[in-house]
């Protein structure tokens, strides 16, 4: 293989899709919203796969500037882990700090996706609002996942576009979140008025998990779409 190792549009379209359809997999989507979020997802993966086998739209950019101040930032296949460049690591990049960090919040968020559908479809089979597991923390740990998993992608490779997107996305996932939040709370009324009083949105609470209602609270049905 090429030092540039760019160009191999077959390894974007490839990845983008094996990515895509693996966190499918952990993910479940069913209901339009869940496409638009699994959707918005996988522009966040074509862009980041684009530029690390397609074009280096960032390294161009960025080593015509930095590049006598950082001599590593080339256009090359190692040159796009930027923040090992930044800091000068010489060493393997796929075993920087930066990198092991994101092969943490990537792992993290596929498990915590999977974890959380498990309670949703549990949930959904026996009628009761979701609340045990990682919905005891946060009311959206699947979003939260997906947001984990770009963190991830981007301490590995940023890119001026999926530094760009990130932004973007929490704020998609951000409203797609509180249109769940207002069809789940006509769905169950005073159960989920009391649940998203005691548990924060994304943002865990420190200290003790919160307290579960009981489940003989009546609460109506809830599709594994809906969270």
């Amino acid at each position: 293989m090429a030092e540039t190792a760019y160009g191999l549009w077959p390894l974007v379209v490839l990845n983008t899709a094996l990515f895509g359809l693996f966190a499918a997999s952990f993910f479940h989507p069913r209901s339009g919203r869940d496409w638009r979020a699994m959707g918005a997802f996988t522009a966040f993966l074509l862009a980041l796969f684009t530029e690390m086998y397609g074009v280096p739209l960032t390294v161009y950019l960025l080593s015509g500037w930095l590049g006598s101040r950082f001599p590593a930032l080339q256009p090359t296949h190692a040159g796009g882990h930027l923040f090992n460049d930044l800091v000068g690591w010489t060493g393997d990049p796929h075993l920087s700090p930066f990198h092991l960090a994101s092969y943490l919040f990537i792992g993290a968020g596929f498990l915590l996706i999977s974890a959380a559908w498990r309670v949703l479809h549990e949930a959904a089979r026996t009628g009761r609002l979701a609340v045990t597991g990682p919905y005891a923390r946060v009311r959206h740990p699947q979003y939260d996942g997906f947001l984990l998993i770009m963190i991830g992608f981007l301490l590995q490779w940023p890119t001026i576009p999926t530094l760009a997107m990130f932004p973007v996305l929490v704020v998609v996932y951000l409203r797609l979140a509180r249109a769940e939040e207002r069809e789940v709370a006509a769905r169950f009324g005073k159960a989920w008025l009391a649940y998203a009083h005691r548990v924060p949105a994304f943002v865990p609470r420190p200290g003790r998990t919160p307290s579960t209602p009981s489940l003989d609270e009546p609460v109506h049905r809830q599709q594994p779409g809906g969270r």
